[in-house]
């Protein structure tokens, strides 16, 4: 029984936890970063330095701007770790209690 509610108090600290994340996610500003536009005055047929996909940015289709802006790669893969990490302790909560009842209804059939 004290094993349960240890489970249980565990799974409440992860919802806790998910929800935190959640409301980071949605409240914060996406950081953006700006790198230089290998486009910059060529023409935009140029497939060599424009229409082609930049390191962090997606296909580069701005010849007028000398640096491009793109969402911030690190912030966006390190929320995502973050939440897969919460996702699996989910996952092992959910297994600790299906093996807890499982133990429960044996010891109640015994």
């Amino acid at each position: 029984m004290q094993i349960a509610i240890g489970a249980i108090g565990i799974g409440i600290v992860l919802m806790v936890g998910y929800l935190i994340i959640a409301q980071v996610n949605t409240a914060l500003p996406t950081p953006t970063e700006a790198y230089n536009n290998s486009c910059y005055h060529r023409l935009l047929s140029d497939t060599t330095y424009c229409n082609t996909t930049a390191v962090y940015c997606g296909p580069l289709s701005d010849n007028t701007s000398t640096s491009v802006t793109c969402a911030s790669t690190a912030y966006i893969n390190g929320l995502g770790s973050t939440k897969m990490t919460v996702f699996a302790g989910f996952g092992l909560v959910a297994v600790g209690i299906i093996v807890l009842a499982a133990f429960g209804l044996i010891n109640v059939f015994k």
